[in-house]
């Protein structure tokens, strides 16, 4: 399914919305080389209709490699084209949305998770995908939605979908999303997780590919997960709010590669660097604020934290080079915080996964309204 040159998405960083931008994914590279990132998640649409300024929506860095495209929408033309536009910017993936639960995409949209209720279209949406890129096609999704919430249901979507189009690989959010007016956090946290689902998902789908999603803040939790047979892991806001003490573990830890021996003071000057030049010469210039945001999690849990944050808020609403905000910032966080090199990740054996496998629903059978629709 993937690229021989990259490593296989054992772990990756999710779409998140004004999240998973340049610049954090930038910051991402300086901390592994290994993990699989996702951009946020663009409207085919804007491509289409913007496809006069897609360097701003769609170009990235060569160094960002591994890296999969989320798309949203509900119309097959603007699909098409947009995959089309996407091409000559060289995804390794072009991912489909149909998990968000956004008022604006589940709702007013008619796209993200609204699409599980038509896996058919889904199927026609991966195969136009598909059939206009010479890249894997992905697609993410929930459990189920609303009260369309059993195993059966979502079978029935994954075998719609992967027997009816050349989908082979399902990053799968492990809540069902509700469309009764919670928010998109409530999303993330008041739809109980069913890990359970997932592995039976594995068991009943040999030939696909899936990758676990939702509740999964940790390194142990990733191996642990893995341990029990997930195919990959993909972390959200854990990856984003605490970069430092997940990203940075992830090539040793996950994929086997030799320690970095990285400091934070060395990431810290990489993306000084990084920053510097962005708000130097791209044209138009953009908010420094924007630049700098992916950072402010980066010494989470550290000492000197909290004292660090007060003043990163100070510095936040006047500064104008990433070298002034470090200046006047990192005198909070002590010299072993920043020199000391990356340790091994501090394992703590969790059972969350083995105790879901004691609960798989029983083996999935193809309906004949399913298998002839």
């Amino acid at each position: 399914m993937v690229a021989a040159r990259y490593p296989p998405p054992w772990f990756s960083v999710a779409p998140m919305m004004e999240c998973t931008n340049n610049y954090y994914r930038t910051l991402a590279r300086f901390l592994s080389k290994h993990a699989w990132l996702y951009t946020e998640m663009i409207a085919a649409e804007t491509i289409v209709f913007q496809k006069g300024d897609l360097d701003k929506f769609l170009g990235f860095g060569p160094e960002q490699h591994p890296i999969a495209l989320q798309i949203g929408g509900n119309d097959l033309d603007n699909l098409a084209k947009a995959t089309q536009l996407a091409n000559s910017y060289g995804y390794d993936e072009i991912n489909l949305n149909c998990g968000c639960p956004s008022s604006r995409v589940a709702g007013k949209g008619c796209f993200g998770v609204r699409l599980m209720l038509d896996p058919k279209f889904v199927a026609n949406a991966m195969s136009v995908i598909a059939a206009n890129t010479n890249v894997p096609v992905s697609v993410k999704c929930r459990i189920g939605v609303d009260d369309h919430d059993s195993y059966n249901e979502l079978c029935d979507f994954i075998y719609k979908v992967s027997s009816q189009s050349p989908t082979k690989h399902f990053i799968i959010h492990s809540r069902k999303a509700l469309l009764n007016g919670i928010t998109p956090k409530e999303n993330r946290s008041i739809p109980p997780l069913k890990y359970e689902y997932y592995y039976a998902l594995v068991r009943d789908f040999p030939d696909l590919q899936f990758t676990l999603n939702g509740g999964i803040n940790t390194i142990s939790e990733v191996i642990a997960a893995r341990k029990e047979g997930a195919h990959g892991v993909m972390l959200g806001r854990a990856a984003y709010n605490n970069p430092w003490n997940v990203l940075a573990h992830v090539d040793s830890a996950i994929y086997g590669a030799p320690s970095s021996n990285i400091t934070r003071r060395q990431v810290v000057e990489k993306y000084q660097i990084y920053g510097d030049s962005v708000l130097r010469y791209y044209d138009p210039k953009p908010n420094p604020r924007e630049v700098l945001k992916p950072f402010l999690g980066f010494f989470h849990s550290a000492p000197g934290n909290a004292i660090w944050k007060r003043k990163a808020d100070a510095a936040f609403l006047k500064f104008t080079t990433m070298k002034s905000f470090f200046d006047e910032t990192l005198v909070a966080i002590p010299d072993y915080v920043l020199d000391t090199p990356l340790t091994e990740t501090p394992l703590c054996y969790s059972d969350t996964f083995a105790n879901s496998k004691s609960r798989l629903p029983p083996p999935y059978s193809i309906r004949e309204e399913v298998l002839y629709a």
